[in-house]
């Protein structure tokens, strides 16, 4: 049986952060391969993620599975929209994992290859029926995570290691205190306000 390549993005609601895109190809040599057990981020546990995240870097390490993030920072998202972000963020992606033009390629949800990777689906809530865009979207998820608790310690006020960019209530109030920081989503701010307002 050949491999499959599952895409997976993450991030693409917050007000704050980058647009992650993860390209992940599942090989015959993978334990998941076989295994019934893989659920999408979602539905798993933090902990949970990151035991899935463990076994996946060390099938990277011995080239049963291999895959690759690609990041767009909320300036990018500002300028292109997020339709416009997310087809640019699968290309950098799959180029960056090699993927071949006839490979086949399963996208999660609205996502879209270009239209040159010509054996590609998407898939409505692909990452709760196929594998490889589960582990894809473990992998985004988990990455994207730490790089918004890293982003928490420069911008502790808006406490990203809790919300990851996201809108909740704590998170409105701190835009209207403080203002946006550097990774905020300009495009986004002025919802956010409204909603918050609301509240």
């Amino acid at each position: 049986m050949n491999s499959v390549v599952g895409i997976d993005e993450v991030g693409r609601g917050p007000l704050a952060g980058p647009l992650c895109v993860c390209a992940l190809k599942l090989t015959p040599k993978s334990q998941f391969y076989s295994s019934p057990i893989v659920r999408d981020s979602k539905k798993l546990t933090e902990k949970q993620r990151l035991v899935f995240f463990e076994l996946l870097k060390k099938e990277a390490q011995e080239g049963s599975v291999f895959y690759k993030l690609s990041y767009l920072s909320p300036q990018v998202i500002d300028t292109l929209g997020m339709s416009k972000a997310l087809l640019l963020a699968t290309k950098k992606t799959l180029e960056k994992l090699n993927v071949g033009k006839n490979e086949t390629i399963l996208l999660d949800g609205s996502l879209k290859a270009p239209s040159i990777y010509t054996n590609q689906t998407t898939i409505i809530k692909g990452d709760e029926t196929e594998k490889s865009i589960a582990l894809a979207s473990i992998v985004a998820k988990v990455s994207r995570d730490k790089r918004m608790c890293s982003y928490a310690k420069r911008w502790p006020e808006y406490e990203f290691e809790c919300n990851k960019g996201y809108g909740t209530l704590r998170h409105y109030r701190a835009i209207r205190t403080y203002g946006p920081c550097a990774i905020h989503r300009r495009s986004f701010l002025k919802e956010a306000v409204s909603l918050e307002e609301r509240t």
